[in-house]
């Protein structure tokens, strides 16, 4: 599997002329169990490529340039068929589902219910969290809470992962913490991750590494 980005320039159609174009003839190319990391400020532009992906860009920005998942185009794809996960800074965990109904919840749908159950108890048996299958989000930890969100949408079985500067609103040690776990569930999935961040210390060992102003092209930390 590999996700790649071709000439992607994204302009927001209400902005002058001069300051039109947010992210202007963008490049780039993910295999399977990769992870790039997007380094920029804020307002460069981070979280509206990771909508373009996704396929949730809002009407006030205009797209060109092409988005393939597996050397397929997803450009004309609704968000749902395009088989791409998003995780971000919020765990977005329902908080009127126990724990191993929110990891359920992700499952396809043509899974029946005694095989969710099944599903999202393993994956809790499988993440060292069966204690908490039967509790609510607001019962467990900010951890927590971030690796079952996470799991959650890897159930989804994602052909590609976006994260939207996921470790953000996380303390330094548990940052740490969740942070090699992400990386360790992106590479078992084996699946392409393209994550945002403005934090140098969230970058994989040796990953690959596209900074602000995104001209340079792909480097490797």
């Amino acid at each position: 599997m590999s996700l790649s980005v071709e000439n992607l320039t994204i302009s927001n159609t209400f902005a002058s002329a001069d300051s039109a174009v947010l992210v202007n003839a963008l490049s780039f190319s993910i295999d399977k169990g990769e992870i790039l990391t997007i380094m920029g400020p804020s307002g460069c532009g981070k979280s509206t490529l990771l909508s373009a992906i996704a396929g949730h860009l809002v009407s006030a920005f205009s797209l060109s340039g092409d988005i393939t998942l597996n050397n397929s185009s997803i450009l004309d794809l609704e968000p749902n068929e395009r088989r791409v996960g998003i995780l971000f800074q919020d765990d977005l965990l329902f908080p009127h589902l126990t724990v191993w109904e929110n990891l359920a919840f992700g499952l396809p749908q043509n899974i029946r219910y005694s095989a969710r159950k099944a599903r999202a108890f393993a994956t809790l048996v499988d993440i060292d969290l069966i204690e908490l299958a039967e509790k609510m989000p607001s019962e467990i930890s900010g951890g927590q809470r971030a690796r079952i969100s996470l799991m959650r949408t890897l159930l989804s079985e994602p052909h590609a992962l976006l994260l939207d500067e996921p470790f953000s609103k996380l303390d330094k040690a548990l940052r740490e913490t969740f942070r090699t776990f992400v990386f360790q569930q992106i590479q078992r999935s084996n699946i392409p991750a393209v994550m945002v961040s403005h934090d140098v210390d969230d970058i994989p060992y040796g990953g690959a590494v596209l900074e602000w102003p995104w001209t340079q092209g792909v480097t490797h930390a």
